[in-house]
């Protein structure tokens, strides 16, 4: 089955106005990842903290340049996804719309491309034992 990835994305205004209800916008993710594992689709599920406590790793120049906080004229920021497992776009698309989210936030529905649609053997890339890794890049 194809996978997707609902990501949500936030403006400065939608996400003050889910934390100044986080207690009920809490309860009602929960029921809905409840739901979604009920429906066996839900894979992975996480937020983000404040996009003020990232870093942005800018690579339009010569070398990379690390500047703190979020993009500096980016409207939206991604703030959390859920991966599923579902049988359609529409079938993903249909979980969106039920995610609990605060009016002027949006849900990105993006396709998770399969291994065999991703080139596996390149020359780029050295496969190793991950019993050995130490999970670092």
């Amino acid at each position: 089955m194809p996978k997707y990835l609902l990501i949500m994305r936030g403006t400065d205004e939608s996400n003050a106005a889910m934390m100044a209800d986080i207690g009920e916008m809490m309860t009602t993710t929960r029921q809905f990842i409840e739901e979604m594992v009920k429906a066996g689709v839900l894979l992975a599920a996480e937020g983000l903290d404040d996009p003020r406590q990232g870093v942005v790793v800018d690579f339009s120049g010569e070398a990379p340049v690390v500047t703190d906080g979020p993009y500096g004229e980016t409207k939206e920021l991604f703030g959390g996804f859920f991966l599923l497992d579902v049988a359609s776009k529409q079938e993903a698309v249909e979980w969106a719309k039920r995610v609990p989210a605060a009016r002027g936030s949006k849900v990105e529905v993006r396709r998770v491309p399969g291994e065999d649609e991703v080139p596996q053997d390149n020359g780029t890339f050295v496969e190793e034992d991950r019993s050995e890794s130490s999970g670092r890049i």
